[in-house]
């Protein structure tokens, strides 16, 4: 029985303007597929997905009526429709059952968010269209090709190239636009630029060159290119295989093997323009909208804006416990342009004012002593804090009024120092977005600052630690207000752009007195939401403080030996020529061996190491790390290859870079610490990473043996001991855990004598080992099959080894299941000093999803506990050593260690107090270890 479901509509909204290239005197019909624009609407916001106070993704359903009403508001069709897949398999699946079968599960995101977005299409009284047995893709061509016959324009919405395939004079390909590039539309020539055949050989070029994303195999070793090039010169699958003895070698040798599979293949690809539906194309009529509709599921979805837009109403969205008014507003406030009129400089009245002379400075500053808080923000010549100039300061502390106070090139310490009151005075409250930028700059001109901070960015990333964080960000999504773009005054990046000292003043000063207004009022609104989620103590006493200790760490520096890192280049150099000799003698051929495309086709084409080699979704082989780890017992080339790469990295991204990076002012290293990035609470590091340096492997501790004390000091390493285990312990209370580190015993061995159930004495290497390996893979939520992998083990006995650990320590067990439970009742987890960590997807459908989430539930309190504590020692130790005015300074921070640069003299006292303070920066059930060595280099020390 023949079956089409409609979903029939009441209204539609017509709006005015119309595409060039569309075509105004025949009826438009607008055939929309869509999957294709549901996902794109999702994945177009990357990591900055949107969420009302309910929690419920509306990303989807906001970048969905986004694209609709582009097309209904710029195309004004007289025709349109949106075209779902039915449920279930198709036709082709019947002939091919491993199509599309490496398509991954739906995210729950775009799941969820279905019935809202065909409730948006049915109250736009827009039809829905679907067909059980057959794709999408296959109802719209055979809509589109009864359309054409009766007259009409037919436009096929879609970022699928597959659809080339029926464009004619009168179906075209509508392509969306995205990041602000417009839509495309392609007609015939259109098609043949792109594919370089006419749009009916398209299914030709697709049979020979495969879908990876929709699993079409293709004919081996025809890429886009060569199809392109077999399709011109044979016409088709078909010709092609008919002058297969024109062809040479591999190609022929494929081509004769995989005609079959290469005539499947288009087959497989063809849109079927013959589905058995009946319908008539009236009901795809444009029509008025269901307003009432509309209106009930912008407010649940909490679309207040486009709702005023669109239905010429805001409604009132319900706000519901768990989530705060800021989480609910950045779910539409921040769309893009086409859903909402976002304000700019000239829509607002602001009172921005230049001073350009001492005495307005000083008379200004008056002004501030008065203020309990206000806020501060730099101009300067360029990003490095280390090495960039203060062009000009700019204040506020009144929403839509700000100061720029112009400082003339010669005159900044002058200036600066017109601020020496205001910066020493510890009872007033300094705010400013990414502070430390602001500190560091002030401090090379020899000003210290005494005040209380407030940082908008790190409010934010202790509000919303998932989200971006920059200024224009937050403008956006908060204030609904585009800041003005600072390309607009030194052009783009690049050797062409200026600085802002090249800027007349009064060009700069609406600019720079935005950005301390946008920060002020940014400021009232993540101080309230700090209050409401029980985050302003973590904020006040933990990230404020460490400001102030960062900025010190970055000012001190450290010092490289660079004429060591000189010698270990030509090594490294020496051992990368060795390895590409290897792999080009065991390959056989000259190739790139740092192209991933050519170490591809060598590997899978030529050796042909694997039969079934992944590809990524463009079509070309995978050889990512991961890949090749896997494949490192198929062929000696792999590990040669892995070597090759790894000592490239080495010396590409450490060896040779760090001496490029040295401050000829200090002749040190000065890192920047960040404070929001790593969603967990740790910091991170740039220019350079310093966090990422290899310690495993020999030739990574070469590069630590660079880091040096300055000369006549010694480097002092003090680094957490199992730290993570121990808080493991701290937070389940299991008695196991605590009895063994209580009594110093090693907890590895402990572990593999309970699991393996033998005595402390009779524990070996290699059950200590393994136990090792579960105590750390437990907390970051090791499966059986992950621990035979890292183990080289059956999965049945690391199955067993897992099910032995629960046992013996129960209350971790309970401690994972109540995370989990905890995460889904609330959303969150939280630290031991209250830092959250948001997880969206934890009551995911999708098993892979919720597993990702499960595990983040149970490794986040742990790792951003010991991230907490961490931060608290280095507060507390680094007010001591200002306090005792000691010449040895904290230099370093990488996840569980600090470094220090010592003074001789001062070494026993800093040993003691680095000690004392790392092991009581918290109390807790159990001891908090701290492994501490001296030495010239970081490598000695540590």
């Amino acid at each position: 029985m023949t079956f089409i479901t409609f979903y029939k509509r009441f209204d539609l909204i017509i709006f005015t303007s119309a595409k060039s290239k569309l075509m105004a005197n025949k009826p438009k019909l607008f055939l929309i597929d869509a999957y294709a624009i549901i996902y794109r609407a999702y994945f177009a916001f990357g990591n900055n997905q949107r969420y009302n106070s309910k929690g419920l993704n509306t990303s989807t359903t906001l970048g969905f009526t986004n694209t609709l009403l582009d097309v209904l508001n710029n195309i004004r069709p007289s025709h349109i429709g949106v075209v779902f897949d039915a449920p279930g398999d198709t036709f082709r699946n019947e002939i091919y059952p491993e199509y599309k079968a490496n398509r991954e599960a739906m995210p729950e995101d775009i799941r969820k968010a279905l019935p809202y977005v065909k409730k948006i299409i049915e109250g736009f009284n827009i039809p829905i269209v679907e067909k059980v047995g057959y794709e999408a893709d296959d109802v719209i061509g055979t809509v589109a090709k009864k359309a054409e016959k009766e007259g009409y324009e037919v436009y096929l919405m879609t970022p699928d190239k597959d659809f080339a395939q029926l464009v004619t004079e009168n179906i075209l390909l509508y392509r969306p636009g995205r990041s602000g590039k417009p839509a495309e539309v392609w007609g015939i020539e259109e098609v043949k630029k792109k594919f370089e055949v006419m749009p009916e050989q398209v299914i030709d070029i697709l049979g020979l060159w495969g879908d990876a994303v929709d699993n079409i195999p293709g004919i081996p070793g025809i890429g886009e290119k060569t199809s392109k090039k077999l399709v011109n010169q044979y016409g088709s699958v078909e010709g092609l295989i008919e002058h297969v003895d024109e062809l040479k070698g591999k190609q022929k040798e494929n081509v004769t093997n995989f005609a079959e599979q290469g005539l499947l293949s288009k087959k497989l690809a063809t849109i079927e323009v013959n589905v058995p539906v009946d319908f008539e194309l009236d009901t795809f009529i444009n029509e008025p909208k269901n307003t009432e509709l509309l209106k009930e599921v912008f407010a649940e979805l909490e679309f207040r804006t486009l709702s005023e837009r669109v239905l010429g109403e805001k409604i009132q969205a319900t706000n519901s416990t768990g989530q705060t008014d800021l989480f609910a507003q950045s779910s539409e406030e921040a769309s893009t342009d086409e859903l909402q009129k976002i304000e700019s400089f000239e829509d607002q009245k602001k009172e921005y004012t230049l001073i350009d002379t001492i005495e307005g400075t000083k008379e200004l500053v008056q002004k501030i002593l008065k203020q309990s808080s206000f806020c501060m923000d730099t101009e300067t010549t360029g990003l490095d804090s280390h090495t960039a100039e203060i062009v000009g300061i700019s204040v506020s502390w009144e929403a839509n009024k700000a100061y720029y106070i112009h400082i003339p090139e010669g005159q900044e310490k002058a200036y600066v120092e017109c601020f020496t009151d205001v910066f020493a005075d510890k009872s007033k409250e300094l705010v400013g977005q990414n502070i430390k930028y602001d500190i560091n700059i002030l401090k090379s001109y020899g000003v210290e600052i005494k005040n209380k901070l407030f940082d908008t960015m790190i409010a934010h990333y202790l509000l919303q630690p998932d989200l971006k964080h920059n200024m224009d960000f937050l403008s956006e999504t908060y204030l609904n207000y585009r800041p003005i773009s600072i390309e607009t005054l030194i052009g783009k990046k690049g050797k062409n752009q200026k600085s802002m000292r090249d800027i007349p003043a009064s060009e700069v000063t609406n600019y720079a007195c935005e950005d301390a207004d946008i920060t002020w009022q940014l400021k009232l609104l993540f101080e309230k939401e700090l209050e409401k989620v029980n985050l302003k103590k973590l904020f006040v006493e933990l990230e404020m403080p460490l400001i102030h200790v960062l900025s010190d760490m970055e000012l001190a520096g450290v010092s490289i030996d660079t004429e060591a890192l000189k010698i270990y280049s030509e090594e490294l150099k020496k051992e990368i020529e060795n390895h590409e000799k290897s792999v080009l003698d065991q390959a056989g051929v000259e190739f790139n061996v740092g192209s991933p495309k050519q170490l591809g086709e060598v590997l899978f084409d030529h050796l042909k190491i694997v039969d079934k080699p992944k590809k990524t979704k463009s079509g070309q082989y995978q050889t990512n790390e991961e890949t090749l780890q896997k494949l490192a017992d198929k062929h000696p080339i792999v590990k040669d290859i892995l070597e090759f790469r790894q000592l490239k990295k080495l010396k590409s991204t450490y060896v040779d870079a760090l001496p490029e990076l040295i401050n000829p002012a200090t002749n040190k290293i000065h890192t920047s610490f960040n404070q929001a990035i790593a969603a967990t609470g740790r910091l991170s590091s740039t220019n350079p990473n310093l966090q990422n340096i290899p310690i495993k492997t020999e030739r990574g501790r070469e590069v630590r043996k660079a880091f040096i004390a300055s000369e006549g000091n010694e480097l002092l390493a003090a680094d957490y001991s199992q730290v993570e285990l121990r808080l493991m312990a701290e937070m389940s209370q299991d008695e196991g855990m605590l009895h063994a580190f209580q009594e110093g015993l090693d907890i590895h061995s402990a572990t593999a004598s309970k699991v393996f159930d033998v005595s402390l004495e009779e524990v070996d290497r290699e059950m200590r080992s393994k136990a090792k390996m579960v105590n750390f893979g437990i907390i970051y939520g090791i499966s059986a099959f992950g621990l035979s992998e890292r183990l080289g083990i059956p999965r049945k006995e690391a199955k067993e080894i897992i099910d032995n650990y629960f046992k013996k320590y129960p209350k971790v067990s309970s401690y994972m299941s109540n995370c989990v439970e905890t995460a889904k009742e609330k959303g969150y987890v939280e630290t031991i000093m209250g830092r959250r960590r948001y997880l969206k997807d934890i009551n995911s459908r999708n098993a892979v999803v919720r597993g990702y989430a499960e595990r983040n539930a149970i490794n986040a309190p742990v790792q951003g506990s010991a991230a907490d504590i961490i931060k608290k020692a280095m507060i507390d130790i680094q007010k001591e050593i200002i306090e005792n005015d000691w010449k040895s300074k904290m230099i370093l921070q990488v996840h569980d260690e600090l470094l220090f640069d010592t003074v001789l003299a001062e070494k026993e006292a800093l040993s003691e107090l680095v000690k004392d303070k790392m092991q009581n920066a918290v109390k807790l059930s159990v001891p908090l270890d701290v492994d501490m060595n001296f030495g010239k280099s970081w490598l000695e020390a540590h």
